[in-house]
């Protein structure tokens, strides 16, 4: 599955962005952590990796304004801690 695929099957998490194709890696991580199912999930390790799923996630939680629902950012610290 290509990364314009994997987008387009899920535009409904993208609804209010022009052209989801266009979006940064960063966007879509945070998108599908946040808002996808753990298929979604799944597939998006598929697709860039967990180490680069994991690498980017660190960087946007290490900013002072983080965007994941605080449960979803507890989750995945203790995922990606153990699994990347």
């Amino acid at each position: 599955m290509t990364r314009k695929e994997f987008i387009k099957k899920r535009k409904v998490l993208f609804w209010y962005i022009k052209n989801p194709e266009n979006i940064s890696d960063e966007v879509l991580v945070e998108f599908i952590l946040n808002y996808g199912n753990w298929d979604d999930v799944m597939k998006l390790f598929k697709l860039l990796g967990i180490k680069k799923v994991a690498s980017i996630f660190r960087k946007q939680i290490k900013g002072p304004r983080i965007n994941y629902d605080r449960k979803v950012a507890h989750y995945f610290k203790l995922y990606f801690q153990r699994h990347a």
